[in-house]
This record gives C-alpha cells, sequence and structure tokens, in this order.
C-alpha cells in the first residue's frame, strides 16, 4: 500500500547503510595496510598485522628504541594519543606520559592552571585536564626511557574569613 510504513522496511534500509560504511571503512583499511581486495578473495592470508617499539637499555645505560612489524609505519601516520596518568600529592599534580620513540628535543610543553598540553609533532598529542589549579611557572619535567614526567604545583588557596562577629548596639 502506498504511504504505508513498515518496520521491517526500515530495519533493512538501516542494515544497508551500516554495511555500506562497514565496506567504505574496510576498504580505507586496506589501503592504510596495503592490502589488495583481490588477494583476500584468492584466499591469501593477510595478517595478523602487527606494529609497535621494543625497548631495551644498551650497555652505557641509554634506551635503545627499535620498530618492528608487517605493516608500513606510515599506516599510522598522524598523531597519537600517549598514554597518560595524572597524580596528585597535598602540594603538587604529577602528569606521567609514555611517549616511546620521542626525541627530549621534540617534546613541546604548555601548561595553564588547569591543563597541560603535551605535544610531539606527527607523533603525540594530548590535551590533559588537571585535578586542580596549578602555577604553570613553576613547573618542572623530565623524560625518560619513553616516559615524561611533569610535576606542577599547587595553587594556594587563600582562605577565605570566616566571618567577623558583629556587636549589636
Amino acid at each position: 500500500m502506498p504511504g504505508s510504513w513498515d518496520i521491517f522496511d526500515e530495519i533493512e534500509r538501516m542494515f544497508r547503510e551500516i554495511n555500506e560504511e562497514f565496506e567504505e571503512e574496510f576498504e580505507e583499511m586496506m589501503k592504510k595496510f596495503r592490502i589488495r581486495p583481490q588477494e583476500l578473495s584468492k584466499g591469501k592470508r593477510v595478517g595478523p598485522i602487527v606494529y609497535g617499539w621494543s625497548m631495551v637499555i644498551g650497555p652505557d645505560g641509554k634506551p635503545i628504541v627499535r620498530q618492528f612489524g608487517n605493516v608500513s609505519p606510515r599506516a599510522f601516520e598522524g598523531e597519537r594519543e600517549p598514554l597518560v596518568d595524572v597524580n596528585e600529592t597535598p602540594e603538587e599534580v604529577v602528569v606521567v606520559a609514555e611517549i616511546p620513540g620521542a626525541d627530549k628535543s621534540e617534546i613541546k610543553l604548555n601548561a595553564t592552571s588547569n591543563q597541560l598540553e603535551i605535544k610531539v609533532p606527527n607523533k603525540y598529542y594530548k590535551l590533559v585536564d588537571l585535578p586542580t589549579e596549578v602555577v604553570p611557572d613553576k613547573a618542572k619535567a623530565s623524560y625518560r626511557n619513553g616516559v615524561l614526567e611533569v610535576h606542577l604545583q599547587k595553587k594556594e588557596k587563600k582562605e577565605e574569613p570566616k566571618g567577623v562577629s558583629v556587636p549589636i548596639e
């Protein structure tokens, strides 16, 4: 009947749209990893797809970082979000970020009273919301073995006067 609505037609339409989106994303992924769909249809096994870094401490005590995997690093181009942990002590906020493979000179930090921006151009980016206000001018940072540690002194909270008793005349 013209003009009638059938829930099953609507569900079928939604499944078609989802399937089309999945196929587009799958094709993009295959391009990224340089896999041709014809290879899959011929039964060629593709995978597992592996990429990462290994890190060991060399005899001189300095870390040696090596890339490994069976895909091009270009498949992972762009900035990634580093793993970040935010800890709070009574005096400071400590931000610890894992940014393996970065050179100390590449790391750019920008602190405000309530956020810390961590940036390694074309590698890592993270904007960290801090749990309390800090004094950005007193921030101290260190970077060793792929781990960035930033210490931010908490802003002193001024005690508001609790009030003064006012006598009545």
